[in-house]
């Protein structure tokens, strides 16, 4: 008795202190849930955080807007993904599947939560492999409950999907009126009818079967990739090189791996596996690093007053003994990529234009009056990129002698419309006397809005004026 007090009392001090890393992810996984939830609905001078709107084709970042003319953003964005995710598996594996990753949180939330804790239609979360017995009626209403609960769930997930490209002010609007947006209305509810059969029926298989990730991680582990590791010297190897069982019976265990052999083959680790994997096989795809068999095993083991035998660790530092080398060349060849993303990323965000000005000249390259006038006609597309409404004009900067024509008043562009206007710019002096071709004249325009001048672009184009002999002869008539 006194023996068995003294464990007891060792195995509480043990566990004295010890929060599950499942109690971890549920919080994780309700920051995570709420951000996603709140960001789109946050706007700071009528911008996002995060919008990529193809309906008014239009990138919304950091509550900057840039219109699909500025898309050079995209590059740097498309480089911070991928060298992220290099960055973050080449860490931590597949800490994304485990802690972040939108069909993960689903499963949490439709197993663990509606399933088990509100209906009760599995016995308990520890144990994953056990389906619920469907023979029973109850169990086949309470199922038909659980996925109703779910696709109520979906629907919301599916629309807040859809919010960071269309926002939520449009979005409702436009599901008010279906028929008039059959394409939105459509893809809303197929994603929800996706994450409803995917969740639902799919389930884990997504992870293991269909997710390209868990193949993309394998090329970018190394040994000091921090992953959910099983400790083979204290626990004792249960599968051979080839992934063979070759421990069956405790018994065998310490026949195979000596009396030290610490593993009580409970199986607690597999049975509580979401991918329904052992981790004592070794590295596995199919871990996600959920770390919810590290929780079965450190109540194992701690009431034996011993450490778990499955850690978040690396083989690096299980071989060797030694921390784990975090700050290898590797990682740190990543930071550097992503830091000159972000630099570049801000550096261009911070080049923004206030407004767009686009020039195109017309198929008629100049036109002579009789009193010598020379006309170049071009199209100005405008469009005002600001939350409210200013008048635009525009000078020509570098050429005193080239007049505006037309038009001869500044105009009036509201927010995110776009206004073309035919411009004339005209010339009474001789700025040219090439009696073998036309002459191009390099021109600086500096458009501006006339209520707030310090919103302008500057755009370089050219005036013709034409050949000597040509010029000559309109003159004369």
């Amino acid at each position: 008795m006194a023996t068995a007090t003294t464990a007891k009392n060792r195995a509480k001090e043990y566990l004295k202190g010890w929060i599950p890393y499942r109690y971890k992810r549920y919080l994780f996984f309700g920051i995570v849930t709420i951000i996603a939830l709140v960001l789109p609905w946050i706007k700071i001078n009528g911008n996002h955080f995060f919008l990529l709107n193809f309906d008014k084709m239009q990138l919304h970042l950091f509550f900057v807007r840039f219109d699909m003319q500025e898309l050079y953003l995209m590059p740097f964005l498309l480089w911070i993904l991928f060298f992220g995710i290099f960055f973050i598996t080449t860490l931590g594996g597949r800490v994304w599947c485990g802690w972040s990753c939108p069909q993960t949180i689903f499963r949490v939330i439709y197993r663990d939560l509606i399933e088990t804790k509100l209906l009760h239609l599995r016995k308990r979360i520890s144990n994953k492999q056990i389906e619920p017995d469907m023979s029973k009626p109850e169990n086949k209403v309470k199922k038909l409950i659980a996925i109703l609960l779910w696709s109520v769930l979906a629907f919301i997930a599916a629309a807040d999907f859809i919010w960071y490209f269309v926002p939520p002010e449009d979005f409702f609007r436009y599901i008010s009126d279906p028929a008039s947006h059959p394409v939105l209305m459509g893809f809303w509810i197929g994603l929800a009818l996706f994450l409803i059969i995917d969740v639902v029926f799919i389930k884990e298989n997504f992870c293991i079967y269909i997710c390209p990730y868990a193949r993309v991680q394998s090329v970018l582990y190394d040994e000091d990739t921090f992953q959910t590791v099983y400790d083979y010297k204290r626990g004792g190897r249960i599968y051979d090189e080839h992934g063979n069982l070759i421990v069956h019976n405790k018994k065998e265990l310490k026949e195979i791996n000596g009396e030290s052999a610490e593993c009580t083959l409970c199986e607690s680790c597999v049975k509580v596996c979401p991918t329904h994997i052992d981790i004592r096989k070794g590295m596995q795809l199919e871990c996600i690093n959920c770390l919810e068999c590290a929780d079965a095993c450190t109540k194992v083991m701690g009431a034996l007053g011993k450490e778990s035998l499955v850690r978040w660790t690396s083989y690096y530092a299980l071989e060797s003994g030694k921390p784990t080398r975090v700050f290898r060349f590797r990682i740190i060849a990543y930071i550097v990529m992503l830091a000159i993303a972000f630099v570049a990323l801000f550096y261009m965000g911070s080049k923004k234009e206030r407004m767009l000005l686009n020039i195109n000249r017309t198929s008629q390259l100049y036109k002579i009056e009789p009193d010598g006038t020379v006309k170049n006609t071009y199209v100005f597309l405008f469009q005002n990129t600001e939350n409210e409404k200013h008048k635009y004009y525009f000078e020509v900067v570098n050429n005193k002698d080239i007049l505006i024509e037309r038009p001869k008043k500044p105009f009036t562009v509201i927010p995110g419309k776009k206004v073309k206007k035919v411009v004339i710019l005209s010339t009474k002096k001789v700025l040219a006397k090439n009696e073998e071709k036309d002459t191009p004249i390099p021109i600086k325009i500096r458009a501006y809005a006339v209520d707030n001048p310090e919103i302008s672009v500057y755009r370089d184009t050219i005036f013709v004026f034409p050949r000597w002999d040509i010029y000559q002869k309109h003159i004369q008539k």
